[in-house]
Order: C-alpha cells, then sequence, then structure tokens
C-alpha cells in the first residue's frame, strides 16, 4: 500500500482533487479534520488558551477557529507555536490511520494523506509519492475571495504565510495542474489513479 501526500495551497482545488480521489474509492486522510478532532480534546485546548490567551475559546468553552487564525496568520512565531502544540498530535493519528489500512484484510492500494503543511512540516519525506495541486498565484487569491469569508486582505495575508506553489514543485513527483478545467483537472487525477493501481 503506497501512502500518497496530497498538498497545494489556499484556493489551489486541493479539495476538489482529494474529492475526486476519494469518490474513485481510495481512503483520503485530511489532516484539517484530525486537526480539528485533536483540538476538541481538552487538554489540548487547555495548552491553546495558555499559549494565546483566553479569546480563543468560545463561551461554550470551544475552540474559536477565527479568533486563532487571526492570531497566527499575523505572526510567524505565533503559527509556529501552535504547529508545535497540533502537529505531534496530528502526525500521530494519521499514522495509527494509516497502521490500521495496512493491516486490514483488503488493504487499498494507496492512501491519501491530504496534508496543507506537508512541505513545511517535512512529512513529503516519507511519502512513496508527492503530489501538489497548482494554480496560478492570481486564481488562488480570487478563488480564496470567492469561497466566502475572507476579504482580498485577509486572503493576501494567508497567501503571503503559506509557503508558496512555486516552491513546492520541486518537491512533487506529479502535479496536478488545476488551472484549466475541472474535466482537464479530473484526465489529470485518472492518470494518477492509473499510475497508483498499476504499481500495486
Amino acid at each position: 500500500m503506497q501512502v500518497v501526500g496530497l498538498t497545494g495551497g489556499l484556493g489551489s482545488g486541493k479539495s476538489t482533487v482529494a474529492a475526486l480521489l476519494r469518490s474513485s474509492g481510495l481512503p483520503v486522510i485530511d489532516a484539517d479534520l484530525v486537526a480539528r478532532q485533536v483540538t476538541q480534546d481538552p487538554a489540548v485546548l487547555e495548552r491553546i488558551a495558555q499559549a494565546f490567551g483566553p479569546q480563543v475559546r468560545r463561551a461554550d468553552g470551544s475552540l474559536d477557529r477565527q479568533a486563532v487564525a487571526s492570531i497566527v496568520f499575523q505572526d510567524q512565531q505565533a503559527r509556529q507555536q501552535l504547529n508545535q502544540i497540533v502537529h505531534p498530535l496530528v502526525r500521530q493519528a494519521l499514522w495509527a490511520e494509516v497502521a490500521r489500512l495496512r493491516g486490514s484484510p483488503a488493504p487499498p492500494p494507496a492512501v491519501v494523506l491530504d496534508i496543507p503543511l506537508l512541505i513545511e512540516g517535512g512529512w513529503h519525506t516519507q511519502m512513496d509519492l508527492v503530489v501538489v495541486v497548482w494554480a496560478t498565484p492570481e486564481q488562488q487569491l480570487e478563488r480564496a475571495i470567492a469561497r466566502g469569508g475572507l476579504t482580498r486582505a485577509q486572503a493576501q495575508q494567508r497567501l503571503a504565510a503559506q509557503m508558496s506553489l512555486k516552491d513546492k514543485l520541486p518537491h512533487a513527483h506529479v502535479v496536478i495542474d488545476n488551472s484549466g478545467t475541472l474535466e482537464s483537472t479530473r484526465f489529470q487525477v485518472q492518470a494518477l489513479l492509473a499510475r497508483l493501481t498499476e504499481t500495486h
């Protein structure tokens, strides 16, 4: 069973590619979803509140993700601090799921780990295949705004805080060019699936 690392950037279309892979029957594990589950743990919540202040908790005690985002996307040190709390727990949960799939009676030909910070976190060195979803910087910005919830300034700030897609490309075994039509992206995903099932 191959372990495929899927990454991209804000507005690149990584979620679209992940959905296409998932609909083909491959298991796709979303690191953001795992991070949400991890931060529901009261002990983890407490560590985040101690690091960033009581304003990151809602009245019901849950994590206010918008409040955390407004802090960490303006401050690289704060972002690193949050990553130090959350990432080891996410890593542990993801590899536990990979081990579970590998040990199942009929393991799939591949498992896809959908990880936004795949390269920044050094995860890419542990993958059998690294897939980067690419779009132009202009498309990234416009899509991030169109998705709602972000102003142009906020979208620009978040893009500036991320490693650029251009810098991620050298680490990719496969690049999915998502700057064109959905049909074009679907065709590239089919080619990736063929490659993964052929080597199974």
